[in-house]
């Protein structure tokens, strides 16, 4: 919650094997912000507490109130050299995603374009953004992504989305997290896993933190898909 507890977090699930982090800053109350001075506070302190490893933030709708508030904070977080986020999510399903992507570009950020339905990905493919992003978050939840089964719906995005020129990391949340972090990663594509996919081990038993999630996930070993 505290840029404190994140920088502790991010260090625990660098040490389990993950590669970049990605946050959601919160306020003094505990509410998820995107006001500049929460966002440098968080990723300056994780920083501090593991040198070089890359953060991400969300733009995700709900956090204001309105797409034209989300452009404007977007627009004022400093480039990543004065404690700007290295990249951040924006969902392509939602309104101005464009516009906040274009702001972080403006910004020296990276962009994670994310792609949670096939129709998303049409959208998405039809403009210049896939050779400007970092990477493509294809993102799979149940009762929001069409389809009854995770790897299905991932093959779905997936073939809407074509030869994506930027890498692909692949994850989904909730009951899919688990079945599609295994199937992407016998497919070969990059996978995340936390605590905002999954409160819950390939077990069942409840997840300690996003280190034991982590550790989880770069230790068994993925099967083959079909």
């Amino acid at each position: 919650m505290t840029p404190a507890e994140l920088a502790l977090a991010a260090a625990e699930a660098a040490a389990a094997g993950a590669f970049m982090v990605h946050v959601h800053p919160r306020d003094e109350s505990g509410r998820e912000t995107l006001e500049t001075r929460h966002v440098v506070e968080a990723v300056l302190a994780i920083r501090a507490a593991t040198p070089g490893l890359r953060v991400s933030v969300s733009t995700r709708d709900g956090i204001v109130d309105s797409a034209r508030r989300k452009l404007a904070h977007v627009a004022e977080w400093p480039s990543p050299d004065l404690g700007g986020p290295d990249c951040a999510s924006v969902n392509w399903h939602e309104q101005g995603a464009v516009e906040v992507a274009e702001a972080l570009r403006d910004n020296g950020s990276g962009i994670e374009a994310g792609i949670w339905t096939p129709e998303a990905a049409s959208l998405f493919v039809a403009t210049s953004w896939p050779w400007q992003v970092e990477r493509v978050l294809v993102e799979l939840i149940p009762g929001v992504t069409p389809g009854s089964d995770g790897p299905w719906a991932a093959e779905r995005i997936l073939a809407a989305l074509g030869m994506s020129p930027a890498p692909v990391v692949v994850h989904g949340e909730e009951r899919w997290a688990w079945p599609i972090l295994r199937w992407a990663q016998a497919a070969g594509y990059d996978v995340r896993v936390g605590l905002e996919d999954t409160l819950h081990l390939a077990s069942g038993s409840e997840a300690h933190d996003n280190a034991e999630l982590v550790h989880e996930a770069a230790t068994s070993e993925p099967r083959t898909p079909s």
